[in-house]
């Protein structure tokens, strides 16, 4: 894919005629206004870029690479596809993309972070665009298919994102956007809890650098305050998707799926 990227007037009139709609609260103990959420969150990124990989295999306890690659393909992902990947990080959807569809050219990952664009791992031919969920550097009907790795909870507004990933896919296009939810039991709340609040920060102070314990406190605390499934589902539905469902594994991971209708 090469892009060169134009979004017209009537779409920015679009956006902006839409109530915002964060996928959480503010969080104050980190930043102190629903502003300053965007810059605080990507200089996290930027100065634990080094050590995502790291804490990743630390947090998914070795998992990440297989699920990522299954949810893709159950998704629709196939060989041939061009595909977009928001959020991506240090590259492990992308990764993970580029070896489904057998061209890492055909594969185009977007981030804030230009630490995580920095310290990515592709394979070449992957393109890294700085670019956010809210704002996709790529014009009208660009990708077959659009993947958002566990940063749903790290933008700022849920409607504007979703009409952007239904703006950039083709008709027919499909979506999968991974994240990590609550579960419904009190039990294996306080264990997820105890896992992501407690253990891996504290592993994370011993093996990574020092904001890494701060990155991973703060991702518990977005998940405990992220909005319900539901708001997800019915948001991804009110930016025109159809087929629209969410499946889960082991209770906490979520993949959400829609496609843009043909």
């Amino acid at each position: 894919m090469r892009f060169g990227w134009h979004r017209g007037p009537s779409a920015v009139v679009a956006y902006n005629c839409r109530a915002m709609q964060a996928p959480h609260p503010p969080l104050g103990g980190y930043y102190r206004t629903e502003g300053d959420r965007s810059a605080w969150v990507r200089g996290i990124f930027d100065r634990t870029a080094a050590d995502y990989d790291r804490l990743e295999r630390i947090l998914g306890l070795g998992t990440g690479s297989w699920y990522r690659r299954r949810a893709l393909q159950d998704a629709g992902l196939k060989p041939g596809t061009s595909v977009l990947v928001i959020g991506t990080g240090t590259g492990l959807l992308a990764c993970a993309a580029a070896r489904i569809v057998g061209d890492p050219a055909r594969v185009t990952g977007v981030d804030p972070s230009p630490g995580m664009i920095e310290h990515a791992r592709v394979p070449a031919g992957v393109r890294l665009l700085s670019g956010s969920a809210e704002m996709i550097p790529a014009p009208d009907c660009a990708a077959d298919f659009l993947s958002m790795g566990y940063a749903l909870r790290h933008i700022s507004d849920l409607s504007t994102a979703f009409a952007e990933f239904y703006r950039v896919l083709r008709p027919g296009g499909r979506l999968c956007a991974l994240e990590v939810t609550l579960p419904a039991g009190a039990v294996p709340r306080a264990i997820l809890k105890a896992w992501l609040r407690g253990f891996v920060p504290g592993i994370a102070a011993v093996v990574a650098r020092r904001d890494a314990p701060l990155l991973m406190r703060y991702n518990w605390e977005t998940i405990a305050a992220c909005v319900p499934p539901d708001t997800i589902l019915r948001a991804i539905g009110e930016a025109g998707f159809v087929d629209v469902e969410r499946h889960v594994e082991l209770a906490v991971f979520s993949a959400y799926r829609a496609r843009k209708p043909a």
